[in-house]
């Protein structure tokens, strides 16, 4: 399986974007596609998580409220829509695929990463 994640830039605080995950297979009902991020120095940071047939979503504090995902299942891709950007969303934004979990040992497919810059 091949996830290709895309849509980062360099926005302004307060701005928006949306993040693009590509998903090269379909998958079961209990498969998950899940968004982190990742800033120099720090672990892997779990974002939302969405279930790809029933559309069960969950996030991260830190995302609850500005982040939004949800799937295209016709497209076999998966969006984070983020608003209400922020410096401290600056960081390499990775999907995945694996259970519905906020642990990224859990997930056993990765996508390249897209950079995402929000600048104050």
């Amino acid at each position: 399986v091949q996830l290709q994640a895309s849509g980062g830039g360099m926005v302004q605080a307060g701005d928006s974007l949306r993040l693009s995950c590509a998903v090269s297979e379909r998958f079961d009902s209990s498969t998950a596609v899940g968004w982190f991020r990742r800033t120099p120095g720090k672990e892997r940071e779990f974002v939302a998580v969405i279930m790809w047939r029933s559309g069960l979503t969950s996030y991260s504090d830190s995302a609850k409220g500005r982040f939004t995902i949800s799937r295209d299942n016709a497209k076999s891709t998966v969006y984070l829509q983020m608003d209400s950007l922020k410096p401290e969303d600056t960081a390499v934004y990775y999907c995945a695929i694996g259970l519905y979990s906020e642990y990224a040992r859990t997930y056993y497919a990765w996508g390249q990463g897209t950079l995402v810059t929000v600048s104050s």
